[in-house]
């Protein structure tokens, strides 16, 4: 099986630039509205366990069903772009969110919210794989990195924007955060059914990927690289569980901080995502996509250094920047697991990063079990361990941006 980086002109689709910047910017649009409705499940996790009575487990439990179905999503959605058509897909991905958050408005009880934020998980499953694989055909190789920051920024700043939006509008009626994050995709939808050209590159490869797509992601000469790069998004997914999960937690309980001082330590390695994702993305660029395996080193001596400095709020601050920046350097992921697959297989290559979320799921028992034995700072500690594994198998992979393209660093 033979991949193919996408770099020759004959693989990027014949339009205009314009037309490749307006389709762009309606991936753009679809991340952050992505953004805005997959964070509500923690946002609004307050008021609906007011309005539906809902015990802390019960609450807690709404994440799980949007996680579980953004895992199936993935994995079939991804599979049902590269057989059917990008276009239409993200169309309907577009259109499937946006109305799923708007049902929300109509949940009465416990099981239909699990149902709600399970559907909408399904949805948003599909946002990732199936834009990587639009966005892989719009752009040459040696911008792809640039391209996949912008959109993590997008999805950043949706959270900024959900928070402000809380502030201003929670008081008074959240229901009106679920209105505005659900009608505005409905009016996208149509937007990408126009912007995008049918029968395109854009939209779809000329070998048409068999029945079961992921089939051919375990054929004997690509078996080992990808379950390979599975553990190595679970790995990911673990550390982060680990570490940021129990952020807050640490913070306040081992550290004594206040919960108002705290949110602001966590806010700290969201500025540093944001930065992050456009250092790392033009690093990628410019030295390679196995480079930014680096950042996961510096994310591991950085969880380190956190969890046995002196208790100094600027040094928190710092390191806590440092970490969420160097974080981001997988935001290179997208591009780099299409590019390691053939074109007609973009899409369900890059529901790869999903499959890692298996893992996630039983991070909070390991993490869990490691704190009532060893402390919450070895539970934690396990992240730079997952993420320093991740970095090697990432290193291991062959790289895919030409070595025209490479700056002799890399080399």
């Amino acid at each position: 099986m033979k991949s193919d980086n996408g770099i020759g002109g004959a693989d990027i689709p014949v339009m205009t630039l314009r037309r490749r910047l307006l389709i762009f910017a309606a991936l753009m649009l679809s991340e952050f509205f992505y953004g805005w409705a997959w964070n509500t499940v923690d946002v609004l996790r307050p008021f609906q366990r007011a309005s539906l009575g809902l015990s802390l487990v019960e609450a807690g439990s709404t994440y799980s069903a949007q996680g579980a179905g953004a895992l199936i999503g993935a994995i079939l959605i991804g599979q049902l772009a590269d057989r059917f058509g990008r276009r239409i897909m993200l169309t309907t991905i577009i259109l499937g969110y946006g109305l799923s958050l708007l049902a929300g408005l109509l949940v009465a009880d416990y099981p239909q919210l699990l149902a709600q934020r399970f559907v909408l998980g399904l949805f948003m499953g599909g946002v990732f794989p199936v834009g990587v694989s639009i966005y892989v055909n719009l752009f040459e190789g040696h911008l792809r990195g640039r391209v996949a920051g912008t959109l993590n920024a997008c999805f950043s700043f949706s959270i900024v924007a959900l928070g402000l939006a809380l502030g201003r509008l929670g008081g008074h009626d959240w229901h009106l955060l679920l209105w505005l994050g659900g009608v505005p995709p409905l009016l996208l939808a149509g937007a990408v059914l126009a912007l995008i050209p049918p029968g395109s590159s854009v939209d779809r490869h000329h070998v048409r990927a068999e029945r079961l797509p992921v089939r051919e992601l375990f054929h004997p000469s690509v078996r080992r690289q990808t379950l390979l790069l599975a553990a190595m998004t679970g790995l990911n997914f673990f550390g982060y569980q680990a570490y940021s999960g129990w952020l807050t937690t640490y913070l306040t309980e081992s550290r004594g901080l206040s919960a108002a001082v705290a949110g602001e330590m966590v806010a700290w390695q969201f500025a540093g995502n944001i930065a992050g994702g456009f250092a790392w993305g033009w690093a990628a660029d410019r030295f390679g996509r196995r480079f930014n395996a680096i950042g996961f080193l510096i994310a591991s001596a950085a969880i380190i250094v956190y969890l046995l400095m002196p208790g100094n709020l600027l040094l928190f601050r710092m390191v806590g920047l440092i970490y969420g920046a160097a974080l981001c350097s997988s935001v290179i992921w997208g591009p780099w697991l299409a590019e390691l697959y053939p074109p007609h297989l973009r899409s369900t290559a890059a529901s790869i990063f999903n499959w890692g979320r298996i893992i996630s799921f039983f991070a909070p028992l390991v993490t869990g079990f490691l704190a009532d034995q060893y402390g919450l700072t070895v539970a934690m500690a396990s992240a730079a361990i997952a993420f320093t594994l991740a970095a090697l198998i990432w290193l291991s992979q062959r790289e895919t941006l030409p070595a025209r393209a490479v700056s002799p660093i890399a080399v």
